[in-house]
């Protein structure tokens, strides 16, 4: 098969997700193509199977916005008459779905059929898209899909809820590929970030943007230190990161919680993690819990959106709710305090991120591909 992929070519979720599921798809032999304004930060080696198409935006002085969508919509016409494209898969709703349409419609008037698949990540839905400036133009693009998948049932459920949506919405989670890791020995030199032995190493990766409540991190991070040494490592970069480190000198808490950035070796810091804080207002599925959880990091989330279908109570996990900083410092003090607990917990949190591996996930993108080309058969 022949699939274009159009996705946001940065470190979030979706980009990553789209980015991996197309690296997967062209080794099983399908022949793939990227067409976004970057290359995807994941996409590091292009092969006989794997295409990239950037999208010029022109910089006219007439513009006060240059209009991506009409260059992306423009591009795609042009890739898929250039390879004979059979399937356009499209994530996060805007623009992408939006453009995905003006795609389709172009190439209907020269008698060509594209089929579109558009992939709900999260924010699309429960924060951007149901702006009013944007909730009719989302409707309409989800609506005039071929087929319709969303990260998880909570957010199937959001968008059924936000959304006069008409169409079927099938849930095809995120995964992980545990092959990569396994077997896969890290230096983990644990001295380098914990100066005493007993020292735990504690871990939060995100955008830094308001939902992922950053504060609330180190809150729970001053509460847990007052009984158990331990470090925080703030992985990351966004909005809200000024605002943490003016809070950590306010505090005096610089020699304890340490801001790393933006990082493409995420597995070095979670191979030396001892546990991770996602106290998120909203998360659609939590990639970054289930990476954690894949290092056997147990995680300590909020019980919002899709974190329930991903971190397990008490088994991979604690959840709790949104701002209850105390529960959370309490439950990880009794993981950390507790060597048999927390073996216990790194283990199940293993065994239950191996449930979402890339080869239970794949073969169902494959299925649905399949289903949206038959009427062409």
């Amino acid at each position: 098969m022949k699939i274009a992929i159009v996705c946001y070519p940065t470190y979030g979720g979706s980009g990553v997700v789209a980015t991996e599921l197309g690296i997967s798809l062209s080794k099983k032999g399908h022949e793939i193509h990227f067409v976004t304004y970057k290359q995807p930060v994941r996409l590091e080696a292009l092969n006989q199977n794997l295409f990239y198409h950037e999208v010029y935006v022109p910089d006219y002085p007439l513009f006060q916005y240059q209009p991506y969508e009409l260059a992306l919509s423009s591009r795609l016409v042009q890739v898929v008459n250039d390879y004979n494209i059979d399937v356009l898969h499209v994530h996060y709703a805007i623009p992408h779905a939006y453009a995905a349409y003006m795609t389709k419609k172009m190439l209907a008037d020269d008698g060509i059929h594209l089929p579109i698949i558009t992939t709900l990540h999260g924010t699309d839905i429960t924060l951007v898209g149901r702006h009013p400036f944007y909730k009719k133009a989302v409707t309409f693009s989800i609506n005039h899909s071929d087929f319709v998948t969303a990260v998880s049932e909570s957010l199937r459920k959001d968008t059924l809820r936000l959304f006069k949506v008409k169409k079927d919405i099938h849930v095809i989670p995120n995964f992980i590929d545990v092959k990569k890791f396994e077997g896969k020995e890290l230096p983990c030199k644990r001295s380098l970030l914990a100066e005493k032995e007993e020292e735990k190493i504690i871990t939060h990766i995100s955008n830094f943007r308001p939902l992922k409540r950053v504060l609330d991190v180190i809150n729970t991070f001053e509460k847990i230190i007052e009984k158990v040494p331990a470090k925080l490592m703030m992985v990351g970069d966004g909005p809200d990161k000024a605002m943490a480190q003016r809070y950590c000198e306010k505090h005096h808490l610089e020699s304890k919680v340490v801001f790393l950035g933006k990082s493409d070796e995420i597995e070095k810091v979670l191979c030396y993690s001892d546990l991770f804080l996602l106290p998120s207002e909203q998360e659609s599925f939590g990639l970054a819990a289930l990476e954690a959880m894949l290092h056997q990091v147990p995680v300590i989330s909020t019980n919002v959106g899709g974190l329930p279908e991903v971190n397990i109570q008490n088994y991979s996990g604690i959840l709790c709710p949104v701002g209850a900083v105390d529960t959370m410092a309490e439950e990880a003090i009794r993981i950390l305090s507790d060597t048999k607990l927390h073996l216990k917990f790194k283990q199940q949190a293993y065994l239950q991120a191996s449930k979402f591996d890339i080869s239970k996930v794949i073969p169902q993108y494959e299925v649905l591909y399949q289903n949206v080309l038959k009427p062409q058969l």
